[in-house]
């Protein structure tokens, strides 16, 4: 029999964390969240901690903290050893302390910093095969009362959970890291980057891409410089019925003028000073295939009008030979420029832009897919950890958000230059904002919010304002609807149409 309907009500959120724990393993810090929450409710704590042990340093993190003070308190960690929750991990065993300042082993130089007044305290360790991984505690029962046993009793369950959690998590996460590490080297073998994405902005493109694959017109791909354009034009390969033959690319804007067209095209012995030998060009190479014009927007005038001729007739002639080659070659450009305006301005022909732009792929840039920034850190952290063979166990919730709210106006390449400068400089076992070094932008607050037309804009906005407030109140979307002033059901509604994910 059960002592009351507390009781049941403990049960029953025991059973619900149970079923998520064996069911899902890719979100373990929303799980240990929830997990700490029903802890708290349960327990009435006014506030709570979870901190999880660094073998390699003997150092306790505050991974998750709840109550008025939680952000400021995930700034401090403590030695093994070092105040209650250090008692409790040194030693791997449960403490109740309901007068904390009748006891030598608590702390009090963290609750004087942040202001916060700390009078009991039930700490529990979280165990891994009877090894102590982290400890749970409570801070101050509500109406003043004493934790007692029952209490003690309930949080130790909740501890077992917590660390069953992290135990699935840690071991999907080295299942995820080597299928990860076995695709890197399969699809870099091949010449190929990784194509890494969460948001329904770039599932939308990737579906277009597969419609785009199977023809052979051109595609010409715009978006922002670093945003994966090339990507783009590799997966349009990959899926294409050219797959197995040659994809040649040519940046149009690293080569001078007067090596491009013996680039492209090839050239015959003596065509110049330097021509010893006959060359085939890229597009002799890519015949068959497939080749990526880079930068098309920088290529000379001069060049335009044979690269029409390719497009047209798919023949040309290399440099210092009148014999036209005939070749088979799917084109895919891409460009960071606005190309109508270059067609205005006159720099551009007319002709050959609508050769080019047959099907046209837009590439949104990375402020626009806020939900593709945690997916895409986290690869790569994986790489950059591996090749510089540095241990960081991940992101502080302060360096998300600082990335969530940067304007990356690098978009992808930034970001990943940013993290591999983060890794090599952090000392810490968290990445941390100080070490991300993103340039401080005045407008960054604004071109967050700045879409390609009013209708984007507002969505932007409204997506980060009901994120952020969801975030405020644990998810929890009743709650949330109450602080917005608007129905459940209309939260809910806006969270499907914006794409919101947690």
């Amino acid at each position: 029999m059960f002592k009351s309907g507390v009781d049941i009500q403990k049960l029953e959120t025991l059973i619900e964390i149970n079923t998520r724990i064996n069911t899902d393993y890719s979100d373990a810090r929303s799980l240990l969240q929830t997990i700490l929450e029903s802890a708290t409710r349960l327990s009435e704590g006014e506030a709570s901690s979870l901190l999880l042990l660094r073998p390699e340093n003997n150092k306790l993190y505050f991974e998750i903290a709840l109550g008025s003070k939680g952000p400021e308190v995930q700034k401090f960690s403590l030695n093994l050893g070092e105040g209650i929750a250090g008692w409790v991990a040194q030693h791997n065993r449960s403490l109740v302390v309901n007068d904390v300042d009748q006891d030598t082993r608590f702390l009090a130089e963290i609750g004087k910093q942040i202001g916060f007044d700390t009078r009991s305290i039930l700490a529990v360790p979280m165990r891994i095969r009877d090894r102590c991984v982290g400890v749970i505690e409570m801070i101050n029962k509500r109406d003043g009362k004493p934790f007692d046993e029952d209490d003690r009793q309930w949080l130790e369950i909740f501890a077992t959970q917590a660390a069953l959690a992290i135990q699935n998590a840690r071991s999907f996460e080295r299942v995820q890291q080597e299928i990860a590490l076995l695709q890197d080297q399969v699809t870099s073998h091949q010449g190929y980057h990784s194509f890494v994405f969460q948001s329904s902005s770039m599932k939308e493109r990737v579906a277009m891409v597969d419609r785009l694959a199977v023809t052979d017109s051109s595609v010409l791909i715009l978006g922002e410089s670093g945003v994966g354009k090339e990507l783009f034009a590799e997966q349009i390969h990959i899926r294409s019925h050219r797959s197995t033959r040659p994809f040649i690319r040519v940046n149009c804007a690293a080569l001078p003028e007067a090596l491009l067209e013996s680039e492209l095209f090839g050239h015959v012995k003596g065509a110049f000073t330097d021509a010893q030998n006959d060359r085939r060009g890229r597009f002799e190479l890519a015949d068959s295939g497939t080749i990526f014009l880079d930068e098309i927007g920088d290529l000379p005038l001069t060049l335009q009008a044979k690269m029409l001729r390719v497009l047209q007739n798919q023949t040309f002639e290399r440099v210092g030979s009148s014999q036209p080659m005939r070749v088979d070659v799917r084109i895919i450009a891409a460009t960071n420029k606005d190309i109508d305006e270059a067609v205005a301005e006159g720099s551009f022909r007319r002709d050959l832009y609508y050769r080019l732009n047959v099907l046209p792929l837009y590439v949104p840039p990375l402020r626009e897919r806020l939900e593709d920034i945690p997916v895409l850190a986290q690869h790569f952290l994986n790489r950059f950890r591996r090749e510089i063979k540095k241990q960081v166990a991940g992101f502080s919730e302060q360096a998300m958000q600082e990335m969530l709210s940067y304007s990356w106006p690098g978009n992808v390449r930034e970001l990943e230059n940013s993290i591999e400068r983060a890794i090599v400089t952090t000392r810490s076992e968290y990445i941390q904002p100080e070490d991300l070094a993103l340039r401080s932008s005045g407008s960054a607050e604004e071109e967050r919010y700045i879409g390609k037309t009013l209708k984007d804009s507002m969505n932007l906005f409204k997506k980060h304002f009901i994120r952020t407030t969801l975030e405020q109140n644990g998810w929890n979307q009743t709650a949330t609807a109450r602080v917005l002033g608007i129905q459940r059901t209309y939260l809910s509604r806006l969270i499907r149409e914006l794409d919101i994910t947690r």
